[in-house]
Formats: C-alpha cells, structure tokens, sequence
C-alpha cells in the first residue's frame, strides 16, 4: 500500500467517525436515525460519498432523507472542519447502500437454481 493510499484510507476512517457525530449534533431528530456504513473518498480527497443504511426505510422515506441531507451537507461539512482543523473538507455525497440487498436478492436467486435442479 502506498503512502498516499494510506492517508486516503485515513481520512475515510477520520470521516467515518465524524459525520454520524455531525449528524448527531443536528436539531432535527430524524437524523439520529441515519447509520454510516461506509465512507469513500475519491483520490484528491475532494470529493466523498458517504453510504447510509438503508435500515426499514420506504422509497419516500428515503428520498425525504436526501433532501434533508442535501440541505445539512454544508453544516456537516463545517463540523468536521472545525474538528479536525482541516484547510478543506471533502464535498459528501450522500446515498443508501443497497449492496446488501441485491447480495441477498442474488443469494435468494442460487436457492432457487438448487433449488429446481435437484
């Protein structure tokens, strides 16, 4: 791994801590209920995509929550700013991670294979 890998690798963990405390430190209840998966920098660290738990949450639910997050990126921002003194701060994005459900969807699809093949 090269050094620039691991001072991407390094923010990535630094973010994962900060944005669900960033979140937390918001008025609006609603996003308590948001969990960071994942946090995934791009290579001059200028852009970052935070992945959020889909959890139980409907398509409406979820595209309320965007809106909110749209709004709230310029506060979550600052706040990891002032934490970590930065000079600048990755721009988020953010999104609902579905891996985990189109690896069970796949997984559900091998059952059925076996399934008629026996």
């Amino acid at each position: 791994m090269t050094e620039a890998q691991i001072k991407l690798k390094r923010t990535e963990s630094i973010l994962l801590e900060l944005v669900p405390e960033a979140l937390g430190t918001l008025n609006d209840k609603r996003f308590h209920e948001l969990n960071v998966v994942e946090v995934k920098c791009s290579r001059g660290k200028t852009d970052a995509k935070v992945y959020l738990d889909p959890a139980s949450f409907s398509d409406e639910e979820k595209k309320n929550y965007m809106s909110l997050l749209q709004k709230a990126r310029p506060i979550i921002e600052t706040h990891c700013l002032k934490d970590q003194g930065w000079y600048r701060c990755p721009k988020f994005t953010f999104e609902f991670d579905e891996q985990l459900q189109k690896s069970k969807s796949i997984e559900e699809l091998f059952k059925k294979i076996a399934k008629d093949e026996k």
